[in-house]
């Protein structure tokens, strides 16, 4: 009888907190001018994703490009929870559901591109906006504990155990989205 009980103890349960969760979709693109064009990558976001993006401005004057500080020159939106998941499995559908295994940092976040809006399924060229690509970012997080660097008292660096290597992410994706990552 009691070597039942220690079979029973022996089995180590998950930590619901360690779990990977999808925290938030940012869908940007760069236009690198204001105006007409930027408008028009605003509308493209609108369409792709239902929400209003945020206007994004240039840090720095480069000549070269003829922009200034503070220029507007590209456009992009955050998306969490459902919707995040929606917009992921669509743009994952847009890549055929392969990212390189390069697209992943240390962190375990992903990034890709996407050439053409119109890969996404049920959209059709509109030839009053032209083409406009997009770079999608994915960002992963534990359920618990990411708190310890944002907190005003107390602030610290993340712990190893919290921090996701980019390997279970890679698995993560795999998993829930059925990613296909290319080596």
């Amino acid at each position: 009888m009691p070597a039942k009980k220690a079979a029973k103890k022996a089995e180590p349960k998950a930590n619901p907190m360690q779990e990977v969760t999808l925290d938030k979709v940012v869908i940007n693109i760069g236009v690198g001018q204001a105006g007409d064009r930027l408008n028009k990558a605003v509308k493209v976001i609108e369409m792709l994703t239902k929400h209003k993006p945020v206007l994004t401005t240039s840090k720095k004057t480069v000549r070269d490009f003829n922009i200034r500080k503070g220029l507007q020159i590209g456009a992009k939106v955050t998306l969490r929870g459902e919707d995040a998941e929606d917009f992921l499995k669509r743009a994952l559908y847009a890549r055929e559901n392969k990212i390189q295994h390069y697209s992943f940092d240390k962190q375990g976040n992903a990034y890709f591109g996407i050439p053409d809006y119109t890969e996404f399924q049920g959209m059709k060229y509109d030839p009053d906006i032209g083409i406009f690509g997009l770079d999608v970012a994915v960002v992963v997080r534990r359920k618990g504990g990411y708190r310890i660097r944002r907190r005003k008292i107390g602030a610290k660096r993340l712990p190893s155990a919290i921090r996701i290597p980019k390997e279970e992410s890679m698995k993560f994706l795999s998993d829930n989205f059925q990613v296909e990552v290319l080596r």
